[in-house]
C-alpha cells in the first residue's frame, strides 16, 4: 500500500480506550491518522478487512522500557510489536545514553550493559538528548518518548562522587537538564538505589531539577530509595519532592515486595490517595509478574560499587574487602538490596556476558547452584561479577500477588514492562507484559473489565505524557492501533523461555501502518519520536 492509501476495518469491536464499553463500528484510516469510527463507512478502493468482532484498541503504551538501544541494534523490535506496543519511554531508572560526554558514555556503555548490551557495530556518535532522538526518530519500529536521566546529569558534573551536589552542582544538572527538556525529553527520572543516584542523599537537589521539569509540563519518574523495610518512607520522599517542586509525579514500576512489607499495601494506598487529595498530579506504572530484574551487582552495598568497573573488581577480589561485602549480603543487609540480606534461592542468573563457564548457572537459583559447588552462595556471586566484569543481570523473585492485584485496580495505574530484551533467560515481561495483563487479570481473574485494562494501557498513560492524538480510538487521533482477539490472546513467554511471542495479537499499526500483520513483524518501521516540546 501507499503511505496515502485509505484503510478501513470493517465489524470491528472498538474498545476506544477510555474505559467505555466495547461497540461496534467501522475505523476508517487515512495516511497515519483515524478519520472515522461509525457503523457503515464507504469509500471506494480502501484497503478493507473485515474483522469479524476482533477487538480493536488504541496502541498500547509501555511506560518503563530499558529498550534504549536494543531499539536500535534490532530496530524490528518483535517483542514490543508482538505483544501490541506501539510506544514505549526510555531512559528509566536515572541511567540512560544522553546527554553524554565520551568519558561518560564509555563508563554507562560498561555500566548498563545488563540492561542493554554493549552492541560494538553501533553507531554511537550521539551526545545530546536533540542527537540521541533524531537517531531514534530514522527508521524505528515503534513510537518512543524520552526521560533526562538524573545519574547521567550526576556523571557528567560530578562523576561518581558519593556525596551530596553542591548547589553550583545542582545549578549544573539544572542546565543540562533544561537543554534536555528543550531538545523534547518529557521529564525526569532517577535511580535511588542505583550508582550515581544513590549518593543524592537529600531531596534538596531532586527538588530543584524537578522544578525545571514542572515549569516545562513535564514529569519526575522516580525509581525510589528503597523497595523494602523503607519502601513506605521512600514512596513518601518522592511525593514530598512533587509538592515543594510542583511537579507531576509518576512511580516507576511500582511494587510492595518483600516478606517485610506483606500486608502494608493498604497503607501505600493511602499514601496515594492522600497525596492526590492534597493536589498532587500521582500515577504510576507496574508489570503483572512477581520477579523482579535488575543488574546483579546492584545488589552489593552501595560502598563497593564506588569507583570505575577495575576498582570495583579489585575490591571483590580483596580477601578483607571481599569478606566485608559477603558479611553485608548474608548477615548485615545491603543497601543494593533494599537494606536486606539476600535469600539466595530467590536470585536467578539470566545472563553471563563474556563468562561462558558460568552459564550453566542460569537454569537454577544462585543458591542452588552454589550448593553444587560446595561455596557459599555470597561467594559464587562475587565470582560471576569478576567473571563478568560486573556484567551478570538476574531475575529476583520478591512479589506478593495480592499486592500486584490491589496496585492494579488503582485509577491511576498504567502498565510498564520494566522489559529487559538482553540475556540468556531475560524476564518473560520484556515479550509477556500486555498480553498477560488481559489474559490472566482480565479474562482468568477479572482484577479488570477489559474496557478499563485497556485505558490503563492506553488513554491514561497518554494523558501522562500530554498526548492529545494518542491513547484514543476517535477521529483526529493518530493511527496507533492493535487488533486482538480477547477470548485468545496470551502470554506465551515463561521464565525458562522468556522470548516466545504473545498468542491473539493480530495486528499492529504504528502511524497508520501495519508494523505487525497477521502475527507477523512486516518490517515497516514508522515509529516517530514523540517530543515534550511539541
Amino acid at each position: 500500500m501507499t503511505e496515502d492509501q485509505t484503510i478501513i476495518f470493517r465489524n470491528a469491536s472498538v474498545l476506544d480506550g477510555t474505559a467505555r464499553d466495547a461497540f461496534t463500528a467501522d475505523v476508517r484510516i487515512d495516511g497515519d491518522s483515524i478519520t472515522g469510527v461509525r457503523p457503515g463507512i464507504v469509500v471506494e478502493n480502501a484497503e478493507t478487512y473485515d474483522l469479524g468482532g476482533l477487538a480493536l484498541a488504541p496502541g498500547f503504551i509501555d511506560m518503563h522500557s530499558h529498550s534504549d538501544i536494543q531499539i536500535l541494534a534490532n530496530p524490528d523490535h518483535e517483542a514490543k510489536l508482538s505483544q501490541g506496543v506501539t510506544l514505549e519511554v526510555l531512559g528509566q531508572d536515572g541511567l540512560s545514553y544522553a546527554p553524554v560526554s565520551d568519558e561518560v558514555l564509555r563508563a554507562l556503555r560498561k555500566r548498563i550493559r545488563g540492561w542493554n548490551d554493549d552492541p560494538t557495530d553501533l553507531d554511537w556518535s550521539w551526545r545530546s538528548v536533540a542527537d540521541y532522538l533524531d537517531r531514534l526518530d530514522d527508521d524505528t519500529a515503534v513510537n518512543t518518548a524520552y526521560l533526562v536521566p538524573h545519574g547521567t546529569l550526576r556523571m557528567l558534573v560530578m562523576g561518581d562522587a558519593a556525596r551530596a551536589a553542591t548547589p553550583t552542582e545542582v545549578a549544573q544538572m539544572a542546565a543540562l537538564l533544561r537543554q534536555g527538556l528543550e531538545d523534547g525529553a518529557v521529564g525526569l527520572s532517577a535511580g535511588l538505589t542505583y550508582v550515581p543516584g544513590m549518593y543524592s542523599t537529600t531531596t534538596a537537589e531532586l527538588v530543584e531539577l524537578c522544578r525545571v521539569v514542572a515549569e516545562h509540563g513535564g514529569y519526575f519518574c522516580p525509581h525510589h530509595r528503597n523497595y523494602g523495610p523503607e519502601a513506605l518512607e521512600a514512596y513518601a520522599e518522592c511525593i514530598d519532592i512533587a509538592k515543594h517542586s510542583g511537579v507531576a509525579l509518576h512511580f516507576a514500576h511500582a511494587h510492595l515486595s518483600f516478606d517485610v512489607n506483606r500486608g502494608n499495601l493498604p497503607e501505600l494506598l493511602r499514601l496515594f490517595d492522600d497525596a492526590i487529595a492534597d493536589g498532587v498530579d500521582l500515577s504510576f506504572d507496574s508489570y503483572p509478574y512477581l520477579a523482579a530484574m535488575t543488574t546483579l551487582s546492584s545488589q552489593l552495598p552501595g560502598w563497593a560499587q564506588r569507583g570505575g568497573i577495575g576498582e570495583q573488581i579489585e575490591r571483590l577480589r580483596d580477601p578483607g574487602s571481599r569478606e566485608e561485602i559477603i558479611t553485608a549480603l548474608d548477615v548485615t543487609g545491603s543497601d543494593g538490596h533494599q537494606g536486606l540480606t539476600i535469600n539466595w534461592s530467590n536470585i536467578h542468573l539470566s545472563s553471563t556476558p563474556n563468562a561462558p563457564e558460568y552459564e550453566w548457572v542460569t537454569a537454577e537459583s544462585l543458591g542452588a547452584a552454589a550448593a553444587k559447588t560446595g561455596i557459599r552462595p555470597a561467594e559464587l556471586c562475587l565470582d560471576i561479577l569478576v567473571a563478568t566484569e560486573l556484567g551478570a543481570s538476574c531475575v529476583m523473585f520478591v512479589g506478593i500477588e495480592e499486592h500486584v492485584r490491589a496496585l492494579m485496580q488503582h485509577p491511576r495505574h498504567m502498565v510498564g514492562s520494566d522489559g529487559i530484551l538482553v540475556g540468556d533467560r531475560p524476564h518473560p515481561r520484556s515479550w509477556g507484559t500486555f498480553p498477560r495483563v488481559l489474559h490472566t487479570y482480565v479474562r482468568e481473574e477479572r482484577v479488570l473489565s477489559l474496557p478499563e485494562a485497556i485505558r490503563h494501557m492506553t488513554h491514561s498513560p497518554a494523558q501522562r505524557l500530554r498526548l492529545r492524538d494518542r491513547g484514543k480510538i476517535a477521529p483526529g487521533y493518530k493511527a496507533d492501533i492493535v487488533i486482538f482477539d480477547p477470548a485468545a490472546v496470551s502470554a506465551e513467554a515463561t521464565y525458562v523461555s522468556p522470548r516466545r511471542p504473545a498468542t491473539g495479537i493480530e495486528h499492529v499499526l504504528v502511524n497508520g501502518r501495519f508494523a505487525l500483520k497477521n502475527g507477523k513483524v512486516t518490517g515497516i518501521r514508522t515509529g516517530r519520536v514523540l517530543r515534550g516540546s511539541q
